[in-house]
């Protein structure tokens, strides 16, 4: 279901097939319920996210050898759907990036030498599937690239965009200010219209990483491996409301008591909300002008 699904109701005098057809939906699509996932394939679910974790550069190729070696009887057709459903992909260079295709604007990476040396210049944001006990979720976070600082964490049981922006928008809220460029990855999520918008109407200059690219953001990278390592994979939440308070206090932990050896031992928010006492300095270059939307990498 989206959320245009949820704007149909049987209770108006308009019916169901006339209120779809307004909103281009499928009437089909608004009676059906969607199948859950068999435990065998939550299981594998799991399995497969820490080999990605593991092996990042591994296609559904390897992972479905390494599973095999694991000693599970499973074809690649099987992983390359799964690995679909958790929005995984190896993040190995794909041939042919330079030929633009059609679709949503794309913004180059251009972050490449440039000195971030202080708080709310550069914000990244990334998206990562979380494993539970029953079920699966999303997980989207802004983090602040020059103290590792996490503006803003939400979690969802769909791929859509809106709790990006949900996130975006409460990073807004809760930073010094707003920063001087966005760069979250290529996903469809933050290249869609509505996220972009919520970036741009704050003044923000947008970014993107290239396309399989992962070192361009690999602060936050760092972050969904100490995220499922240190709790996710732990805790084995029973579903979204248990995740949602167990995330909530690593986070906390995170900003407000972690040590970070690449801060020199202190917390992402001692960094963050007192940046003089850390070395921060203005920005020695002005933020980027628009360029050629299809000049990604």
């Amino acid at each position: 279901m989206t959320a245009l699904h949820g704007l149909v109701s049987p209770d108006v005098r308009v019916s169901v097939r006339h209120q779809c057809e307004l909103l281009e939906l499928c009437r089909s699509s608004y009676y059906y319920e969607p199948c859950p996932e068999t435990e065998e394939n939550l299981a594998l679910m799991r399995r497969l996210d820490e080999l990605h974790l593991e092996h990042p550069v591994e296609g559904s190729r390897k992972l479905t050898v390494l599973l095999r070696q694991g000693g599970l009887e499973i074809n690649r057709k099987r992983v390359v759907r799964l690995l679909r459903v958790m929005g995984i992909e190896a993040i190995y260079a794909k041939p042919k990036l330079s030929a633009p295709q059609p679709g949503p604007q794309i913004f180059p990476y251009l972050l490449a030498g440039l000195a971030v040396t202080g708080p709310d210049q550069v914000w990244c944001a990334d998206i990562t599937y979380v494993p539970m006990a029953r079920g699966f979720m999303y997980l989207v976070a802004v983090m602040d690239w020059w103290s590792r600082f996490v503006l803003a964490w939400r979690l969802s049981n769909t791929m859509e965009s809106s709790f990006c922006v949900d996130a975006w928008e409460a990073a807004l809220r809760v930073g010094r200010k707003a920063p001087l460029i966005s760069n979250p990855d290529q996903g469809s999520q933050f290249t869609s219209p509505m996220f972009v918008d919520a970036v741009q109407s704050a003044g923000v200059e947008v970014r993107m990483d290239g396309r399989g690219r992962w070192m361009d953001n690999r602060f936050l990278e760092r972050l969904w491996h100490s995220a499922k390592y240190e709790d996710i994979y732990l805790q084995d939440y029973g579903g979204g409301l248990d995740a949602g308070r167990g995330l909530g206090r690593w986070f906390d932990r995170y900003n407000q008591e972690r040590p970070h050896q690449a801060l020199g031992y202190a917390t992402p928010a001692e960094v963050y909300f007192a940046p003089d006492s850390y070395g921060a300095k203005p920005a020695t270059w002005e933020a980027m002008q628009p360029s050629d939307p299809t000049a990604a990498r």
